[in-house]
């Protein structure tokens, strides 16, 4: 079988995006730094036949992280996709770019950018001797189009978004994909003036990504 490991694993898209791809035949490594948590999604993944374990770590830990990325791969003999989302507290940080604090952003490309490169860092040596893998970096649609009032979140998102599609390029022909994703929809969540989506809808899309493979960037809207 193959192997989906979620980074940055939570209730609404990390799980419909591990539903999704373990629909797939796809086994599924959750990795995020709340252990309870993890344990709870792994059981309920199991229960709907889905093989699924915990791998806790902390983005911010590149360690930890490349720890639980390699246990997770000896565990399911091999990671064939990637998907990055991890939120941070301080990427949420409301504020412009005339007020935002370089504390706030610098806490924004750590969880952001330096996080997924220590993800990609771990699991890319193996897709590249196979010859084969996908990695997905979703951020928010700031990264793109920014929104003043969430400069450092746009700023790290921005930042993760230009790495990515540099490694496109770097990795096109290699047999190893990679796309950014920006999410420009609240997810689950309905709110007057701004446009929605189930996570459910936006994870189908990471596996069209994943099969047809024809875009560096897709950008979710409504």
């Amino acid at each position: 079988m193959s192997t989906i490991a979620v980074i940055g694993a939570g209730p609404g898209l990390g799980m419909a995006i591990a539903r999704e791809f373990g629909r797939h035949d796809f086994d599924v490594a959750l990795v995020s730094r709340n252990p309870a948590k993890l344990d709870g999604y792994v059981r309920t993944l199991t229960d709907e036949g889905i093989g699924a374990e915990a791998f806790p770590a902390d983005v911010l830990d590149h360690a930890s992280l490349r720890a639980a990325l390699q246990a997770a791969d000896r565990r399911f003999g091999g990671i064939d996709v990637l998907e990055y989302s991890p939120v941070d507290a301080a990427d949420g940080t409301p504020g412009p770019p005339s007020t935002v604090t370089p504390a706030a952003v610098e806490a924004a490309v750590r969880s952001q950018l330096l996080g997924a490169m220590a993800a990609a860092h771990a699991v890319l040596p193996g897709m590249q001797e196979r010859g084969s893998g996908t990695l997905l970096f979703t951020t928010g649609a700031g990264s793109v189009t920014p929104t003043p009032h969430f400069a450092a979140a746009n700023a790290g998102g921005a930042a993760l978004r230009n790495w990515a599609l540099n490694l496109h390029g770097e990795l096109e022909g290699s047999g190893v994909y990679v796309a950014h994703v920006p999410i420009a929809v609240m997810i689950d969540a309905v709110i007057p003036g701004y446009p929605s989506a189930s996570s459910t809808d936006i994870a189908t899309q990471y596996w069209r990504l994943h099969t047809e493979r024809d875009a560096a960037e897709y950008m979710f809207t409504a």
